[in-house]
């Protein structure tokens, strides 16, 4: 059992582990507290307890079967009652809803075939040979799900083109810009959080 600001979790080998990315996720996200959020992603649920601490409700998916697994688990341990988990790839298992807040650590790192290792944990990292298959996929979807006003806050790296996502999410009318940034030793990851123009 893992240990994060009072929040207890368990991992599971097929299923994407909290790391630099999560932490630096989860001392920076922007919540309000009447926000509807959606996650998508949500691996051990980790980020999803942390924010139904915050808000409203969280809508929490991740397309590993795995992971929702362990998820419910988690969420059991730490009484986060007012998280719905879904099983689909991003938009898919909340078709038809809309959310004040989405927030997502994406698979960013660009991938050969060769550096995949076959099993769900792939797509917790996989981006495609630039990092931005699922990100733009992400993107695509994006604006039919946010409520008006709604925001949307994302984890990325410098090697998967942050300035890309930023004018893409400009183009469907957001304020886009890096919030947060730490550097690794061959990337930085940053948090790009999208806000409504007029704020």
């Amino acid at each position: 059992m893992l240990e994060y600001k009072g929040i207890h979790y368990e991992t599971h080998p097929k299923v994407y582990e909290p790391a630099e990315d999560t932490f630096l996720f989860a001392e920076n996200l922007q919540i309000e507290r009447r926000d509807r959020v959606l996650e998508i992603g949500t691996g051990t649920g980790l980020l999803a307890i942390i924010t139904s601490k915050k808000c409203s409700t969280v809508t929490a998916t991740d397309i590993n079967p795995h992971a929702i697994d362990c998820a419910v688990k988690n969420l059991i341990t730490n009484k986060s009652y007012n998280v719905e988990l879904r099983k689909g790839d991003l938009f898919e298992p909340v078709k038809d809803d809309t959310f004040d807040l989405i927030l997502f650590n994406t698979p960013y790192l660009p991938t050969n075939e060769s550096e995949r290792v076959g099993d769900e944990l792939d797509d917790a990292w996989d981006g495609g040979s630039d990092g931005r298959e699922v990100i733009d996929r992400f993107l695509e979807g994006l604006k039919d799900h946010l409520n008006p006003g709604g925001r949307v806050q994302l984890v990325q790296s410098s090697l998967s083109d942050i300035d890309k996502t930023i004018e893409k999410l400009n183009r469907i009318g957001l304020d886009a810009s890096v919030t947060a940034r730490e550097k690794f030793f061959f990337e930085e990851v940053v948090i790009i959080t999208g806000k409504p123009k007029n704020e």
